[in-house]
């Protein structure tokens, strides 16, 4: 069965890993040594962590399997799991190895009282096992938890590493592309490695990957469309503003919370006065704060371009 490529594609080594050089550097010292203390890795969604972990345990045992728990806490979060199934796995001796590794990814879903039953087994097995827990809020980790953990931090990935990436597999798979297909992935992506990829098979399926395919396929407006709506909104063209509008949500089917994000990520990107950007983002904030209390957001987006027109006057 053909793997997803972002099993496919995922690396081994840690090495080969991709934009966390600052991080991996660290890691592969713990390697040489053999030894390491428990690890917090902190971060946004697709920049490494689950991949980090899975290089480091390979990279000890050289079978993942021997040796290795993973869990999942936004499935597993009560502390009955803590009590059974990762203090079980960590109080029995590891076989061929000076101790065994439990990874415990979204960290940040367990209760307060599972992280409380957590911490007194971090301190109990410490000669048995170590932790490795993944969360992309190290904040919502107790303090307890944290002290005893080495705390990596991961950062989103530039726009040349994903870019990079995206095109080395796409000619591994011998997939027809243009550079404004892989520009297009890695706007959308947002720094996501794991979604730049998933967005790249799904166009890829269509034959060719182009500006054209993944913006199609990804639910997203083209950014020169939505700069261009905003510019027409704030030069007083209501009507063409809103008929752009129109065509982005009926022709494409976005929602409006879709075009918020992209409208507060392109305000950066219109030549216009500093205080004239604080006030859009301001405005949009407000809009997307109308959508979350249950307004028509048809009604409140035109409202926006309302707005807008008297913003650019």
């Amino acid at each position: 069965m053909e793997l997803p490529w972002t099993e496919k594609y995922r690396p081994k080594k840690l090495k080969d890993m991709v934009g966390q050089e600052h991080i991996t550097d660290r890691l592969e010292a713990y390697v040489k040594v053999k030894s390491m203390p428990h690890l917090l890795f902190a971060g946004p969604a697709g920049c490494g962590k689950t991949t980090a972990a899975l290089c480091i345990a390979r990279e000890l045992f050289g079978d993942i399997h021997q040796g290795f728990l993973e869990l999942n806490a936004s499935d597993e979060r009560g502390i009955d799991v803590v009590r059974t199934k990762i203090k079980d796995f960590a109080r029995t001796r590891p076989i061929g190895s000076e101790f065994k590794i439990i990874f415990l990814d979204e960290a940040d879903a367990l209760t307060p009282e599972a992280q409380n039953a957590l911490r007194r087994t971090m301190e109990s097995y410490t000669e048995t096992c170590r932790f490795i827990l993944s969360c992309n809020y190290s904040s919502k980790i107790i303090e307890p938890i944290q002290s005893r953990c080495a705390i990596f931090r991961f950062k989103r990935l530039k726009k040349e590493d994903i870019a990079r990436m995206v095109e080395h597999i796409l000619k591994e798979e011998k997939v027809k592309h243009t550079k404004d297909g892989i520009d297009a992935i890695v706007y959308i992506s947002e720094g996501d490695l794991r979604k730049a990829i998933n967005v790249a098979q799904t166009a890829a399926a269509l034959g060719h990957v182009d500006e054209k395919s993944v913006f199609s396929i990804a639910s997203r407006a083209r950014p020169e469309d939505i700069k261009n709506m905003m510019g027409l909104a704030l030069k007083g063209k209501f009507l063409d503003a809103r008929n752009l509008l129109d065509s982005l949500m009926l022709a494409q089917g976005l929602s409006g919370e879709d075009i918020l994000l992209q409208m507060n990520s392109e305000a950066m990107n219109l030549e216009l006065p500093d205080e004239k950007k604080v006030h859009i983002v301001d405005l949009v904030g407000e809009t997307n704060f109308t959508l979350v209390e249950g307004a028509n957001e048809r009604i409140q987006l035109e409202a926006l371009l309302a707005r807008l027109a008297s913003v650019g006057k």
